[in-house]
């Protein structure tokens, strides 16, 4: 059963038979606006949790996006090379950007549940 966690960063993984699949959550693609580019990662590239993964940019700003979980990268979103704005469109689904194997497993409990990260929102919401 796949299972999905949050970043504090605001990236999210799924975890899924040894891969995890890794994106922007729709609160960041929000955040951000439409994306206008994004700088893939590399195929075999090994990032450890909280490395750079890759490079968002959008009419606002560029972003970082942090790796959720370390790995290797296997597989990058190609059709984010000619559609950016699939992230802003589809952050959680279409708008993927990487999938990671060789993963840690323990370090998915380091990050939130659905649940958790619905309340990370909304305490950073009532500080601003």
């Amino acid at each position: 059963m796949p299972m999905k966690r949050y970043s504090e960063d605001h990236q999210w993984v799924k975890y899924e038979n040894g891969r995890a699949t890794v994106g922007i959550t729709a609160y960041a693609a929000d955040e951000l606006g439409d994306i206008t580019f994004v700088e893939l990662p590399e195929v075999g590239l090994v990032v450890s949790q909280g490395d750079v993964l890759c490079v968002v940019e959008s009419a606002k700003a560029a972003s970082d996006v942090y790796a959720p979980v370390g790995g290797t990268v296997v597989d990058v979103n190609r059709a984010l090379d000619a559609s950016p704005i699939t992230v802003s469109d589809s952050p959680e689904s279409r708008g993927w950007i990487c999938r990671l194997e060789e993963v840690d497993e323990s370090e998915l409990e380091n990050l939130m549940s659905d649940a958790q990260y619905e309340e990370f929102l909304d305490e950073d919401e009532t500080e601003e």
